[in-house]
């Protein structure tokens, strides 16, 4: 299954969540249910110390993985065919405990708020079954003038 950044975004360059970015993330988000989730493999350059996820990391990849929740919401909530170009307005991380990198962690996002043009997203990472870190943002939709606007 084609993620919604393969599918809406396929030549962003973003380094969280582009597909075409060579030296990225490239955090696959996929609608399930009410939630949109995602498995990522970390890398040993991606660590903070030997065996665990460096905060930055963490951080980029609950910060994409939620703007693409509120994207699909949003499109979804109009009746759109493609998602509008969302940014992220505000967004707060609670690093639990240190996540390791010897396995995937999955990311796991829903909404918990909404207007026509913004979303508030709660999101967790986990790892070896347990919440290692949570997410809790706003992210926009941008109109014309914005340079976000048409990334997508």
């Amino acid at each position: 299954m084609k993620s919604l950044q393969e599918q809406y975004a396929s030549h962003s360059t973003c380094f969280g969540c582009g597909p075409a970015n060579p030296k990225g993330l490239h955090v696959r988000s996929v609608p399930q249910g009410d939630e949109v989730v995602a498995t990522f493999q970390p890398e040993a350059h991606h660590e903070a110390f030997p065996g665990m996820l460096n905060g930055g990391i963490i951080g980029s990849l609950l910060d994409c993985h939620s703007n693409w929740t509120a994207a699909y919401h949003l499109m979804k909530k109009a009746g759109q065919d493609h998602p509008p170009c969302t940014v992220t307005a505000d967004y707060a991380i609670k690093l639990l405990r240190p996540t390791p990198t010897d396995g995937p962690v999955t990311l796991s996002a829903r909404v918990v708020d909404s207007t026509d043009d913004r979303a508030t997203i709660e999101a967790t990472l986990t790892a070896k079954g347990k919440v290692t870190a949570t997410c809790r943002g706003t992210f926009v939709a941008v109109k014309p003038g914005h340079p976000a606007y048409h990334r997508w």
